[in-house]
């Protein structure tokens, strides 16, 4: 849905900036595990009752964080103005858009990479190394097996797709017979 991004972005934004200035890896842990306990259901029944305050939810909601930056001013602040605004349930729309501010900060980028078949280590690392060069920059690859593909890889990278499967070069073929 656009509207959501749109309205989650100045927070991601802004989010992104307080985390360039203090430990942006421990920053991207924490909003991680903030989107993680937003998409919970219980969680997104209590953020809209209307008869909890905006003060208990964030309240309870830092209550469940682990990661030691929830308990800084910054943390606090963040969640108390989602809470404010009733907010709380676009984290995992932030948590994407703060990840892609800071792949692109970095230089860097997502791979999906769907394989019909389990990869080891060393495959995705060869694999990686061959979309880096192909891409341009370096990706942060995560890998999942659909045996639907028959056999092959299906590769993701923001909006664009490779898909060297089997499924799709039959898909291929069938829309070639059938034209």
């Amino acid at each position: 849905m656009a509207e959501i991004a749109t309205v989650a972005r100045p927070y991601a934004e802004a989010l992104f900036r307080v985390a360039k200035s203090g430990n942006l890896s421990a920053w991207s842990d924490l909003v991680v595990e903030m989107a993680h306990v937003a998409a919970h259901p219980d969680v997104q029944a209590l953020a809209h009752n209307p008869k909890v305050s905006a003060i208990q939810t964030a309240e309870a909601f830092l209550s469940v964080l682990k990661s030691p930056l929830n308990d800084s001013v910054e943390a606090k602040n963040f969640v108390n103005t989602l809470a404010e605004y009733d907010r709380i349930t676009l984290l995992p729309e932030i948590a994407t858009q703060f990840q892609a501010l800071k792949n692109a900060e970095a230089g860097a980028a997502d791979a999906e990479i769907v394989s019909a078949f389990e990869m080891t280590a060393a495959q995705v690392s060869d694999l990686s190394i061959t979309l880096e060069k192909k891409f341009g920059r370096k990706l942060n690859p995560t890998v999942t097996v659909d045996s639907s593909l028959i056999g092959g890889v299906r590769i993701v990278v923001g909006d664009q797709v490779l898909d060297m499967s089997v499924r799709a070069k039959l898909q291929q073929m069938q829309v070639a017979l059938t034209a």
